[in-house]
């Protein structure tokens, strides 16, 4: 089959001819459709994992997924063979990902049915970035009424985080250039700050002199996560997936500090699909490449500045 995979860590991603894997007892083999790009996936081609997960190689990248299941195991029960699938497909360990034409998963696993009438390439861009977001808004404890930042508010995970602050109640100020105001703004951000155009702090206190209640942020460093934790009022929460939040100096400020990991499941999948199938949650596709320029596609994630999702069509 056609993957894309790494001979060693920090080697250029390639397109390779590799075996098909073979589905065990509890598992199903899924052929994939499309698949969704995510940092983590040049994260781990460089060896972000290489001193706790001792990975084969050639390494197969990718997580997020979308596709048919192909074959099942025995003792498979949930999942049968011809239903369409989405969700995270990576299994470093034994060198699986989702950018290949086949990947093994657990019927128990991160995976479940794809949202009713979703495309294969917006499944794709849904599982770990909505997840992501969903766990985000869930452990910032948001309330109706309170004022949310949400920092890095354009790329994937950010825009999901909006849609879902918003469905709290809360009033959503989000980042964004000028040409995504009006992106953030339908998607449900009440305000907008140009994180380009001057001092973030600045531009938020000038609307809310007295501070507000959380942040969620995507892509701040420890020293603009200090910074930007200044606008917090006291018993507010700030909650990052760059782990660059200090819990213990937090908490003596009367904050609260979250270093954010998210921990996919198939439970979190079938409550996306609730949203998604509500009309609660949307995603946006960024752009559609074919399998062998995952390699561009991926050194155009790692720039950064994301308005959206990148999947590959498989």
């Amino acid at each position: 089959m056609r993957a894309i995979a790494v001979s060693e860590y920090g080697a250029t991603p390639a397109l390779m001819n590799l075996p098909r894997p073979e589905p065990g007892p509890g598992e199903i083999l899924v052929k994939l459709i499309a698949a969704g790009l995510n940092p983590i996936d040049w994260k781990i081609a460089d060896g972000m994992l290489k001193d706790s997960v001792d990975a084969p190689f050639p390494l197969i990248l990718g997580g997020d997924g979308a596709g048919v299941v192909d074959e099942v195991g025995e003792g498979v029960t949930r999942l049968g063979q011809g239903e369409q699938v989405y969700g995270s497909f990576r299994d470093v360990a034994r060198g699986i990902g989702s950018f290949a034409e086949y990947a093994v998963v657990r019927d128990d696993g991160p995976v479940a049915r794809m949202p009713q009438g979703m495309i294969y390439t917006q499944a794709a861009a849904v599982p770990t970035a909505s997840m992501t977001a969903l766990g985000m808004v869930e452990a910032a404890e948001i309330d109706t009424g309170q004022t949310v930042l949400v920092v890095g508010a354009t790329g994937g995970v950010g825009q999901g985080v909006v849609q879902l602050a918003s469905r709290t109640g809360a009033k959503v100020i989000a980042t964004a250039r000028d040409d995504m105001a009006g992106t953030m703004r339908r998607l449900g951000a009440d305000e907008t700050v140009d994180h380009s155009a001057g001092d973030l702090n600045r531009q938020v206190l000038a609307v809310h002199s007295d501070g507000i209640d959380a942040v969620l942020d995507m892509v701040s460093d420890t020293r603009a996560t200090e910074h930007i934790a200044q606008l917090l009022r006291p018993g507010g929460t700030y909650v990052t997936t760059t782990w660059s939040v200090n819990p213990d100096s937090m908490e003596a400020k009367g904050l609260r500090g979250v270093n954010f990991e998210n921990e996919p499941s198939a439970e979190a999948l079938d409550g996306l699909s609730d949203l998604i199938d509500a009309g609660a949650l949307r995603v946006r596709v960024e752009r559609e490449v074919p399998l062998a320029d995952a390699a561009d596609a991926l050194a155009g994630n790692r720039i950064g500045g994301a308005r959206g999702k990148t999947v590959l069509r498989i």
